[in-house]
């Protein structure tokens, strides 16, 4: 096929816009299970403790989901993988209206709606990435944005509908809104822009190489899980979710706890959401700038500061001003992992690597919640989960700071990205 040149309108935004209102979605349903753990606590006598242990569970399956549809989506496409996450979160948010026991919440939100949500990021980011090139990072920025607007979107609504109806009239909502409106969004994405005659935005003549700039061939799967950057990339991808997955979970119910409203406690959550979206366009456009791994390491030293900031508030200002702090640190932090993965493994088999890496981290993302929610019931405070946080922050820091490119020499770092990558 002629490979024509892009006139006027460049259709990768639409694929970039696309990503973010889908990721908006299931990210924004899958975050905002901090604000219905109040009413699951008063209605089902659940504790905190077990209600986090649900979130645990989602960020397992959404870890493997995440891994085994990026794998499949380089193999059958996007648009179907995304169709599959789309009706298995619709069901499993119809069934959590509907729940009666404990193990219900488990296997709904643990199984269904995790394993769903992990159809939605890893697939469609990777998909970015094909699109992009000179402005990858600002690309992949604004697709991850959407967790930060789902966040922003959903937690006071869902607190209006709890406060208006209930929470099961809430959870049905969202499951009819998850068919409506994410499986009529998958009609817009494509592949690849050779498929309607374009090249990657940035692209020269000639095409963009699948292989990274210190790599001799393609990396397959198998060989970038023998390189050490990639465990490296993992296990810093972990140890960042793991710090601000409490803080993040717990926000809502620490607030309340401090005496605030409840609307406003799930303002805060709101504001802080809003405030990790300039976080994430931020670090896309510095790393396109400075390099990915550069802006990584600072980032990651914002965050741990942030989370050991929450031992020093008490009240509606103190919450709200950290929390648009560390909205910044959180999300400006997230995007980047996706454009290092690029960066450091090429784009042969960037849906599984990428998977693999995004898996290990919402391993973290549980972790933290659950951890929040068990210190709380045996201690009655949040501030051993701040402590903890700020230790899986710095050592996440600690470990980017030496992170190296596959082949390269002590000390070398990769440079910002050029026309070429």
């Amino acid at each position: 096929m002629q490979i024509a040149r892009r006139q006027g309108f460049f259709y990768g935004w639409i694929i970039v816009a696309t990503a973010l209102a889908i990721i908006a979605l299931g990210m924004g349903l899958m975050f905002s299970l901090g604000v219905f753990m109040e009413p699951l606590e008063n209605a089902l006598g659940w504790s905190r403790g077990q209600i986090a242990q649900a979130n645990l569970y989602g960020w397992v399956a959404f870890g493997v989901s995440a891994f085994s549809f990026g794998l499949l989506s380089d193999r059958v496409g996007t648009r179907v993988v995304v169709r599959i996450g789309a009706a298995m979160l619709g069901l499993g948010l119809l069934g959590l209206s509907q729940m009666q026991h404990l193990w219900h919440f488990y296997l709904l939100y643990g199984l269904l709606i995790g394993g769903a949500v992990g159809a939605f990021n890893v697939p469609l980011i990777s998909l970015v990435t094909r699109w992009f090139v000179t402005r990858r990072g600002l690309a992949v920025s604004l697709a991850n944005a959407g967790i930060g607007v789902g966040g922003l979107l959903f937690a006071p609504l869902s607190r209006s509908l709890i406060m208006s109806f209930d929470w099961r009239v809430a959870f049905f909502v969202y499951g009819l809104l998850t068919w409506v409106v994410v499986i009529p969004l998958t009609l817009l994405l494509r592949e690849r822009p050779q498929d309607i005659g374009l090249r990657p935005d940035g692209e020269t003549e000639a095409p963009e190489p699948e292989t990274p700039a210190h790599a001799s061939a393609p990396y397959t799967f198998s060989k970038v899980l023998t390189l050490p950057a990639f465990w490296v990339i993992a296990v810093v991808h972990f140890f960042c979710c793991a710090a601000h997955s409490g803080p993040i979970f717990h926000m809502v119910s620490a607030v309340i706890d401090a005496g605030v409203d409840k609307l406003a406690a799930a303002t805060v959550f709101a504001a802080s959401s809003f405030a990790s979206l300039p976080g994430r366009l931020g670090t896309g456009l510095l790393a396109d700038r400075f390099g990915s791994k550069q802006i990584l390491v600072v980032w990651l030293m914002m965050q741990a500061t942030a989370v050991l900031l929450y031992l020093t508030v008490g009240n509606f200002t103190g919450f709200a001003t950290l929390g648009l702090y560390f909205g910044i640190a959180y999300g400006g932090v997230m995007p980047l992992y996706a454009v290092v993965a690029r960066e450091y493994f090429g784009s042969h088999a960037l849906g599984a690597s990428y998977g693999a890496i995004f898996g290990l981290s919402c391993l973290g993302m549980g972790l933290g919640g659950w951890l929040g929610g068990i210190l709380f019931d045996n201690l009655g405070t949040y501030n051993s989960l701040y402590v903890l946080s700020f230790l899986f922050g710095a050592a996440g820091a600690g470990l980017a700071f030496g992170l190296r490119a596959p082949g390269s020499q002590p000390g070398a770092s990769l440079a910002p990205q050029a026309a070429g990558d």
